[in-house]
This record gives C-alpha cells, structure tokens and sequence, in this order.
C-alpha cells in the first residue's frame, strides 16, 4: 500500500525536524519520493508570511 504524510510549517527548521524525525522510524527502501514547497504570502508592508510543506511518499 503507498501512503502519505504531508508536513506544514511556518519555520523551515521545524519542517526539517519533524520530518527527520519522521523518516527516522521508516526503512529507506520503502520511501518512493518527497515533494517540497514555499509559499509566501504579504501580510501587510511590513510583514511576510512564509509557508514551508513537504509530502513524504512511501510504502506502508
């Protein structure tokens, strides 16, 4: 069966722990791919808001 786990975070850094963290209990040769986007939002003049995702393709 393939599966998904999708990630979403305001930090880069927290995407990339959570996502260590998660490939850590997976064995390598079931992972199928990682699809990785940035989106970026103004807020107002002064602020910008920054959405870092991630999907984890892989075989349950």
């Amino acid at each position: 069966m393939i599966k998904v786990k999708l990630f979403d975070h305001e930090h880069e850094k927290d995407l990339e722990k959570d996502m260590n963290h998660f490939l850590e209990k997976i064995e390598e040769k079931k992972l199928l791919d990682i699809k990785y986007n940035v989106a970026a939002v103004q807020e107002d003049e002064d602020e910008q808001i920054y959405c870092f995702s991630a999907m984890v393709i892989y075989r349950a």
